[in-house]
């Protein structure tokens, strides 16, 4: 990350370690530093699903040590036009979305972008991603972080070149346990704060107990791949494929005496399909149909193409082959199958350490 004295830089200031830290590298490097704390969410405080009045106190902290000045604005009506409803409207169809990766699109690298630059005349804007970001002939590359285990460039594949000229990522080049470090080093007192997961006020053992409060139980029957009703469940959008967890039915020992496994979800019956064993042919997927593709660099993409993709955050990267069908779908093929491969969670593709964009998987291919 090269110095320029003197351009404004907005970061979006969490309360947490990682944006603490950003901001100090930042002031280090002489920019000219403001933060800015979004609120995204209107919770009822009794809910425990939020801390974002925490989250200010510790923002607040951080600024005034660094001696930043904190701006504050609420993002809470455009989250949920924009990012929760969609949420729930998935979830409804018995799809699992990355609500992650659609606050990303549309709050932070659209409304807090546009703001930043328009509102408060900001040359930049960062964040306390760990990702990087490459200028390669006069291209802006997106760039997975040195911590492969915190990397987070599967959260940003929605980015364009247009946006990542205007966005610094000041950690993307550290380790977490060195962020900490430099945390402990300035003597900040979140250096220790515990990292946010998922969705800001959903812990993933409450997610459950929060969607209840959108999406109201409606009872059906946990059935085997060969039919048997085994258990009961309270919804079938409460469940993901793969998941084995809350399920109910760990007593049963069925044919093979192994864990149960939701492989299927049947909407319209409101029937929960299971069957035994995390690498059953029921759970496994040759390929994907995905939509809504973003390519980062907005390339001419020749298809047929190989690369390497995710499917799901932290997974291990997997060779695929990518296949035109038309200007909304592309079908893209495993080398080898692929276990819990989940409609609504997106597929995230790359060259190497370069993110060259991703899409929403629409459905599956079977082994079967």
């Amino acid at each position: 990350m090269k110095i320029k004295k003197n351009k404004k830089v907005i970061i979006a200031m969490s309360g947490g370690v990682d944006s603490s830290v950003s901001a100090w590298i930042l002031k280090k490097r002489q920019y000219q530093v403001e933060g800015l704390f979004m609120k995204n969410w209107e919770e009822d405080d009794k809910s425990g699903y939020c801390n974002s009045t925490q989250d200010l106190f510790d923002a607040e902290q951080v600024c005034k040590k660094l001696n930043i000045y904190l701006h504050k604005i609420n993002f809470s009506s455009e989250y949920w036009e924009y990012v929760f409803k969609d949420f729930l409207i998935e979830y409804k169809k018995g799809k699992t979305p990355n609500p992650d990766i659609l606050c990303n699109k549309e709050i932070k690298f659209n409304m807090f972008l546009n703001y930043s630059i328009q509102e408060l005349a900001a040359d930049y804007i960062a964040t306390g991603h760990y990702a990087r970001i490459k200028k390669i002939n006069r291209k802006y590359l997106l760039l997975k972080g040195i911590d492969l285990n915190k990397d987070q460039s599967y959260f940003l594949y929605t980015l364009n070149s247009t946006q990542l000229k205007r966005i610094l990522f000041p950690i993307g080049h550290l380790k977490k346990n060195k962020v900490r470090e430099i945390a402990k080093k300035i003597d900040l007192k979140i250096a220790e704060k515990k990292d946010s997961t998922g969705i800001c006020f959903i812990g993933p053992k409450k997610i459950k107990n929060f969607l209840s409060s959108y999406l109201p139980e409606k009872k059906g029957d946990i059935v085997t791949v060969s039919g048997q009703v085994i258990g009961k469940h309270c919804g079938v959008f409460y469940y993901t494929l793969g998941q084995r967890q809350g399920l109910g039915v760990g007593g049963i020992k069925g044919k093979y005496n192994m864990p149960w496994y939701v492989v299927e979800k049947n909407i319209k019956k409101n029937i929960l399909i299971v069957a035994q064993g995390s690498y059953n042919k029921h759970l496994m997927s040759v390929g994907l149909i995905a939509k809504n593709i973003n390519w980062v660099n907005n390339d001419q993409i020749s298809f047929p193409f190989s690369c390497m993709a995710k499917i799901r955050y932290r997974q291990k990267d997997i060779i695929c082959k990518i296949e035109y069908i038309n200007n909304r779908y592309i079908r893209i093929l495993f080398d080898s199958p692929v276990i819990a491969v989940t409609p609504g969670q997106s597929i995230v593709f790359y060259l190497s350490e370069i993110c060259i964009g991703g899409g929403i998987i629409v459905s599956r291919l079977p082994l079967l």
